[in-house]
């Protein structure tokens, strides 16, 4: 297994690579998704698929590709969240959204163009596969991704998100978001990375697993942040769930509930890796995401 930053630092060198030659006429639409694209970040979802599949005995570099590809989807997501329809932030990682410096228009087709572009490439990988094997792994991986960022996964936690806001707030609503909008396409990398590997069941089913509790951990940890961040550190305005009053793990449980819950989960994501040789990484990066700051 690599270190986080080996394939952070491969994402980051290749992660442009995918996007289509411009024509002039449309200049304004790649420099509006570049700029969404490389304004920083964890870089987590596509460091999650290539970490799964380097640790499942795979090819990292033909996994690269739809590491990029989650990154596209998720930035897509990050793009119309902020627009005023949905969050209306007038900041992400510390930059102005991309409706502020491109306008609301561009921001969504931006979004579309992420989003038809990652599914080019999964569709693209899948239709070169080198064997009837890799072409099935590779189609397994895609139909993973989509899945989870579609209606079943990601959308329909924004759809509940946005809904939360004019409903009663309980914890089993705050769980359906969770597990969508934020734990969805944390999901989607694990197994679309063990896939492609061509991980036995076990090992998917254990780590599917992981990726649930960390996937609610990151969301509460999000909900922490929002209520009590600084906004400096978090790179966008906090306070923003009181605001618009959005279900929240810190207002529904209170922050020492919701601290305990986050720790609770990230031990048992733990305890599933310890079971595994070289399962460290995975380890140490539920525990990083506990004490993120950002």
């Amino acid at each position: 297994m690599n270190h986080y930053d080996y394939y952070r630092n491969l994402v980051e060198e290749h992660l442009l690579d995918y996007i289509p030659k411009e024509p002039t006429e449309i200049k304004t639409l790649f420099d509006s998704m570049s700029y969404s694209l490389t304004s920083g970040g964890k870089r987590i979802r596509p460091v999650l698929l290539l970490a799964s599949c380097d640790f499942a005995g795979g090819e990292v570099m033909k996994a690269l590709p739809f590491a990029c590809a989650i990154e596209y989807i998720h930035t897509y997501s990050l793009i119309h969240d902020d627009l005023p329809a949905m969050d209306n932030d007038d900041l992400r990682r510390g930059n102005p959204t991309n409706h502020k410096v491109y306008g609301e228009a561009m921001a969504i087709l931006a979004g579309d163009g992420l989003l038809n572009t990652a599914h080019e490439i999964m569709l693209r990988e899948t239709a070169t596969a080198g064997t009837p094997e890799e072409m099935k792994r590779a189609a397994d991986a895609a139909w993973t991704i989509s899945h989870n960022a579609g209606i079943c996964g990601m959308v329909a936690g924004q759809v509940a998100d946005i809904e939360g806001e004019t409903k009663e707030c309980t914890e089993e609503m705050l769980r359906f978001i969770d597990a969508n909008k934020t734990g969805a396409l944390l999901k989607a990398p694990i197994v679309a990375g063990l896939r492609l590997a061509g991980a036995p069941e076990e090992m998917i089913a254990d780590f599917t697993q992981y990726a649930e509790y960390i996937g609610r951990a990151f969301q509460i940890s999000d909900d922490i942040l929002d209520a009590v961040g600084d906004e400096k550190i978090v790179g966008k305005k906090t306070g923003k769930d009181a605001d618009l009053g959005k279900c929240n793990y810190a207002f529904v449980l209170g922050l020492d509930a919701a601290r305990e819950e986050l720790h609770h989960l990230t031990e048992m994501a733990v305890a599933l890796t310890d079971k595994y040789e070289n399962g460290e990484f995975f380890g140490e990066l539920a525990r990083k995401l506990e004490r993120r700051n950002s």
